[in-house]
């Protein structure tokens, strides 16, 4: 099975989880948590590093991490998660701790455990012929999550003046991709229970 060792994870885990009324990356996902399901796919999937964006003193996030035995060297603090899900994009940009040889980041949302492996790996297959490109899954006309970040998108984010991920993909000036992939997954949130029930109902879970 292919591999992807250019490419790395950001698994985004700072968000404050207020509609779901709990943590979504602790919630219970097959035999074990969100993040322990989303970590488990993405070394299945390949790719040379992963790391986790988290909020300042998150005990109960890294409680977990400790627990699945995920190293420190691959955890990386955004201390205003209050900005939102770009500020820890941009603190991934500005991250010392990638490994060398990396030349891709995925920027994936913690609450989509729904996705299927094989969606993503049709994404990662779709990178590695358009490696110079920015490159998202598109669905029912609509571009959707994970985004992948060729090094020269990843290293404009250092010094982007957007305010959101959407403002800075329009205006930086490099080429920019969708590949079409039919999972309805793609279209659904997990942001409150009646979501989470949801999804696993439809995962069969």
């Amino acid at each position: 099975m292919k591999h992807f060792p250019s490419l790395a994870a950001i698994i985004l885990a700072a968000g404050a989880s207020s509609r779901m009324g709990r943590p979504k990356l602790l919630l219970p996902w097959k035999d074990t948590t969100v993040i322990g399901h989303l970590l488990a796919q993405w070394r299945e999937l390949g790719v040379g590093q992963i790391a986790v964006v988290h909020r300042p003193g998150d005990a109960g996030l890294l409680g977990e991490l400790d627990r699945l035995k995920w190293a420190e060297a691959d955890r990386i603090e955004n201390p205003h998660p209050q900005l939102g899900m770009f500020s820890s994009i941009l603190c991934a940009a500005k991250w010392a701790g990638w490994a060398p040889g990396i030349s891709s980041w995925v920027a994936l949302l913690g609450d989509q455990p729904h996705l299927r492996a094989q969606t993503l790996r049709t994404l990662l297959n779709f990178h590695l012929a358009h490696p110079e490109a920015i490159c998202q899954p598109e669905f029912e006309g609509r571009p959707r999550h994970p985004v992948i970040l060729p090094r020269p998108a990843f290293d404009a984010l250092k010094s982007a003046g957007a305010e959101t991920l959407d403002i800075f993909l329009k205006l930086f000036p490099g080429r920019r991709v969708q590949c079409s992939i039919k999972d309805p997954s793609l279209a659904l949130d997990m942001d409150t229970p009646e979501d989470y029930k949801r999804i696993l109902a439809i995962s069969n879970l």
